[in-house]
């Protein structure tokens, strides 16, 4: 059986166009063709995603927050409230700790202020007993949750002196070989103790629910 010749030419089946007849090969034009579909193909691809912008970081131990409206970002826990500037509320004396990051609601006064704090420390007895709640606590209101999927240890205490009040919604959990605390804080004075009486910034129900909203912007990156 006779076979058939080889066609002489084949198809540009990676080219932008057809061509006619197989008797030319694609010239300047056509490269131009391709190159202006393959910019206009790249054009309508979607953008890398950028990883989220934090307002704070720290990649040693894996923590960090989103920014978070209507808040400051200090670095230190110094503010004339009737919470100490310790690591963590309710620490022992003496305990030695680092102020990691607090989120100050804005507005907060002395007559009401409202922070988120976090605060670390790889002291061997800080970190044996991270998870203790202090001796204020209410019994009712501890139990285990999860901040960004992460298991921590929640109480809430409080405490009280002349007319000033603290109330301490507070996170306890070790990671990477340190006592994480996240302490969400509301402290002030009784607005009727100063003459005239002063109107607080915000409400104490108020201030929780924003503490609640600048927990929820806490990530754990390791």
């Amino acid at each position: 059986m006779k076979q058939l010749p080889f066609p002489a030419c084949l198809p540009m089946v990676l080219g932008a166009i057809l061509l006619a007849g197989c008797g030319r090969m694609p010239g300047k034009e056509d490269a131009a063709d391709a190159a202006r579909t393959a910019s206009a193909i790249a054009g309508q691809a979607s953008p890398a995603r950028e990883a989220p912008r934090m307002q704070f970081a720290d990649e040693a131990l894996g923590i960090a927050i989103l920014p978070t409206p209507g808040f400051t970002l200090r670095h230190d826990f110094r503010r004339a409230y009737l919470a100490a500037g310790d690591w963590k509320a309710f620490a022992e004396p003496d305990s030695p700790g680092t102020p990691l990051a607090a989120l100050v609601l804005d507005g907060s006064n002395a007559v009401t202020a409202a922070e988120l704090r976090v605060g670390a420390s790889d002291d061997t007895r800080a970190v044996a007993t991270c998870l203790d709640v202090a001796n204020s606590a209410t019994p009712d209101e501890t139990e285990e949750v999860r901040i960004d999927g992460q298991p921590f240890r929640r109480f809430r205490a409080s405490d009280a002196a002349m007319s000033h009040y603290l109330s301490v919604d507070a996170y306890r959990a070790v990671r990477h070989g340190h006592c994480i605390a996240i302490d969400l804080l509301v402290a002030g004075t009784r607005p009727e103790v100063y003459d005239p009486p002063r109107t607080p910034p915000f409400d104490q129900d108020t201030a929780h629910a924003r503490l609640l909203e600048a927990l929820a912007a806490v990530r754990f990156t390791r």
